[in-house]
């Protein structure tokens, strides 16, 4: 899976989830480490990237509007360790498909997955 991950997350997420076979690119990395919610969003269109966030502005449409993109993942974990990050990133990325995220926000929290649709296929279909 193609994933941006935003600024909040440390090194140690990154590396992880690359060991486990995904293509990881960090907001520090890309030159965002300070960036607004809408340029890390940009950003992850603009690679074709899943954005991972701990930020909840992403389900909140009044505040940033959601339109056509690769998908987003919002965690609902305390504390926000790597650890717990994991545990709830890899079941999701282990049974879902890159497909599957298009135009959708996936809020995880322990236990639960919740899809929402946001917006219509990015091919138009």
């Amino acid at each position: 899976m193609r994933l941006f991950l935003d600024q909040m997350f440390r090194l140690e997420l990154a590396e992880h989830l690359r060991a486990q076979g995904h293509d990881v690119v960090r907001a520090g990395e890309a030159g965002l480490a300070r960036a607004d919610d809408a340029d890390i969003m940009q950003q992850a269109i603009d690679q074709e990237r899943v954005l991972v966030t701990l930020d909840g502005h992403f389900g909140d449409w009044a505040v940033l509007p959601l339109a056509r993109h690769p998908g987003v993942i919002r965690l609902k974990t305390d504390p926000t360790t790597t650890e717990n990050a994991l545990r709830l990133l890899l079941p999701l990325l282990t049974t879902a498909t890159a497909s599957q995220f298009v135009n959708h926000l996936a809020i995880v929290s322990p236990g639960r997955v919740r899809w929402i649709r946001t917006a219509i296929k990015m091919d138009g279909a």
